[in-house]
């Protein structure tokens, strides 16, 4: 068998297989033409068996089966570099096949066929791919696909008035791209959070809080409207995001410099261009004092204790005097005294008028310090929704916990520790608000 037909059997085989999948992909509600491009082929295959993490490798694997087959049909029978490449493809088959398993026995599941298919499928890809894409028996099972048997909550259709003194938070959706694959990352969440207010942002690892708090900054645009008091966020960014504070859990000062020329640079970046050097000036010490580090303004920042470097990472923030003060658990590595005393810092922030919203792995402990509460938890199909958004001694009952630690673990999905009822909550607030608003 000469070289060319070995070329026109493999490129005959693929055009079939892509036939055969386009009808595959279409059966199971997804897009046909991805079929055409060929690694994202076994991705979506397993994205079609609801095996997305599969499919990644699978599609990683071919890559590699591909190439070793069409480098031995390029080199010579018997040369080295063909010696390699055949070591490279009975290598690179062995994951592959065990991938390409464990794709086609949910496969076979979601058609509702025998798992014995798995074989032919294994030997003869392309022929099975013609054979279920193109034969209309073969269809979806009934209940596919199986990963959203347990349906999301419907959206709640509320939403909140953008003329309301405070943050208005309106979020249609926030969505990313991956592996050409969209994935909802947040969902219907509405709330207006009045001036004054310092609110605990509550939720479990990956539940979307992080996400959230860059669709509300602007950092990260979401399909949604938010506005500060009289001014869109998103709209008027440019202008904005100095009214915003953001503090990150890592903090981002330099060792090696004093502490009020760490608060000088910060004010030099933050603060309007039109402030004299008096008026800097001013707004630093300011600041110092608000924070307790008049005391230490000339020290370096690497001879600061934990509890003065955190506070300083704040003041940075705080410099340009924002209306909105977010800030990303701020008592990390702090023991019990002084995150107590780094929250009573935030309580009297908000007190002047201004919005803080914080998160923190240790809730309980400051609970009594914060006037509202936001949940935000993974619904059935992983996207952050809103479960709660309230005063916070209302949310114990809402929940029916006696903690914000059992709250939290009562929107945890069950494979994280929790009790899995994030979507129960989601409906109930939307029942509660929709009552509400009647």
């Amino acid at each position: 068998m000469t070289r060319t037909t070995e070329f026109l059997m493999f490129f005959a085989a693929q055009i079939l297989e892509t036939i055969g999948m386009w009808r595959i992909f279409v059966k199971c509600g997804k897009r046909g033409w991805l079929s055409v491009i060929p690694l994202f082929r076994q991705y979506y295959l397993g994205v079609c068996a609801g095996r997305d993490g599969e499919g990644r490798m699978l599609a990683l694997l071919e890559a590699g089966v591909d190439a070793s087959i069409v480098s031995c049909i390029l080199f010579e029978v018997g040369s080295l570099q063909y010696m390699v490449a055949s070591f490279f493809f009975l290598l690179v088959m062995i994951p592959y096949t065990i991938f390409r398993i464990r794709v086609c026995f949910v496969l076979c599941d979601a058609f509702g066929r025998n798992r014995f298919w798995v074989v032919p499928w294994i030997v003869f890809d392309w022929l099975c791919a013609l054979i279920w894409g193109l034969i209309p028996s073969f269809k979806t099972a009934e209940g596919y696909p199986f990963d959203e048997e347990e349906a999301a909550p419907e959206l709640s259709g509320l939403e909140v008035d953008l003329d309301a003194p405070g943050l208005s938070i309106n979020i249609t959706r926030r969505t990313a791209m991956s592996f050409l694959k969209r994935k909802v990352l947040l969902r219907d969440i509405h709330l207006n959070i009045p001036m004054g207010h310092m609110v605990l942002l509550l939720g479990g690892s990956g539940s979307g809080k992080t996400t959230f708090l860059n669709a509300v900054t602007g950092y990260e645009k979401a399909k949604a409207v938010i506005t500060l008091g009289d001014s869109d966020v998103y709209k008027q960014y440019n202008s904005m995001k100095y009214d915003i504070g953001f503090v990150p859990q890592q903090d981002l000062v330099r060792g090696s410099d004093t502490v009020y020329r760490t608060l000088s640079d910060a004010a030099r970046l933050r603060l309007p261009a039109d402030y004299t050097i008096d008026k800097r000036r001013n707004r630093i010490n300011d600041v110092l004092d608000t924070f307790g580090l008049t005391p230490v303004k000339s020290s370096l920042v690497d001879k600061l204790s934990g509890g003065q470097r955190k506070r300083l990472s704040i003041a940075m923030e705080y410099i340009s005097d924002p209306t909105l003060f977010i800030l990303d658990e701020p008592d990390s590595g702090l023991d019990g005294v002084m995150a107590r005393s780094l929250f009573e810092k935030l309580r009297s922030i908000a007190n002047t008028g201004k919005i803080v919203i914080v998160i923190t792995h240790t809730p309980d402990r400051v609970a009594d310090l914060f006037d509202d509460v936001i949940v935000v938890a993974k619904d059935a199909m992983r996207t952050g929704r809103l479960a709660y958004y309230g005063n916070t001694i209302d949310a114990y009952e809402f929940f029916g916990k006696r903690s914000m630690e059992e709250i939290l673990m009562s929107v945890n999905r069950k494979e994280e520790g929790g009790e899995g009822r994030a979507d129960d909550f989601v409906r109930k607030y939307s029942a509660l608000k929709a009552g509400g608003m009647a």
